[in-house]
């Protein structure tokens, strides 16, 4: 097998947004890419059909992420169609409130934590047998700025992705002697998504004023550093983070 030709990337939530633009480049770049979809079958559909009018291959492949039946049998249907999972980009956003801490519930933070988790492991624990078998496979978790710097309003998810960053370093050991990477892309704030659409004109204009590169970022901008930590090419980065945020905050 020469480069990315063959491998199969399942991309979780990509019937929109950075998902949708992950499947596009991934399949641009030669893998046979499934797309995952929780309601959306029309659009998912048309990612899909995009990437099959651009000679790539690609499937919409329904299930709640949260459901570990429901991965179980997507990743039975794709092995059935294609073969094991060569590569998880795991980027489905798992519904969340945004409010303050006074404000808050346990059962709106403690929920929005323990059902990010929950997708995390249970993909990855369907995906890693084949993984594991053929000693290679590539994982990517999508991730947020605010897991590190703290937002008005924004504490469930900033929690709930930090704990998911955590998790990926421990896999990025464990997996490691396994030819397997685990890397993270934290974007920064996001046009023509469903978290980018939280943020109103004042707070956009704002962010792009603190950002050197002078604008938000797009999701074709977040999925070039998914594709990079996909690739074959990427034999010895793990546990990384790369922050996809034109400048906004330097480490």
């Amino acid at each position: 097998m020469t480069g990315a030709i063959g491998r199969v990337a399942l991309v979780t939530g990509a019937s929109s947004g950075i998902g949708a633009a992950t499947a596009r480049l991934l399949a641009g770049r030669g893998m046979r890419v499934v797309v995952n979809y929780l309601r959306n079958t029309t659009a998912a559909e048309e990612v899909v059909a995009d990437i099959g009018a651009a000679g790539g291959q690609a499937m919409a492949v329904q299930a709640d992420v949260r459901e570990p039946a429901a991965i179980e049998r997507m990743v039975e249907q794709v092995q059935a169609a294609w073969g094991g999972i060569d590569v998880l980009v795991h980027n489905a956003l798992i519904p969340y409130a945004v409010k303050s801490f006074q404000d808050m519930t346990w059962e709106e933070l403690g929920g929005k934590i323990d059902a990010e988790m929950h997708a995390a492991f249970a993909v990855a624990k369907a995906v890693l047998p084949a993984m594991r078998g053929q000693g290679w496979g590539r994982i990517v978790y999508i991730s947020t700025g605010l897991s590190r710097r703290p937002r008005q309003g924004m504490i469930a998810l900033g929690a709930a992705k930090a704990a998911l960053e955590q998790f990926a370093r421990y896999l990025a050991q464990e997996l490691g002697p396994q030819g397997i990477t685990v890397n993270i892309v934290a974007a920064g704030p996001v046009e023509d998504t469903r978290m980018g659409s939280v943020l109103d004109e004042k707070i956009k204009e704002r962010q792009v004023a603190l950002t050197p590169m002078g604008r938000l970022a797009r999701p074709a901008d977040v999925a070039q550093a998914v594709a990079f930590y996909a690739g074959e090419d990427n034999a010895f980065m793990t546990g990384t983070t790369a922050a996809v945020n034109g400048g906004m905050s330097m480490d």
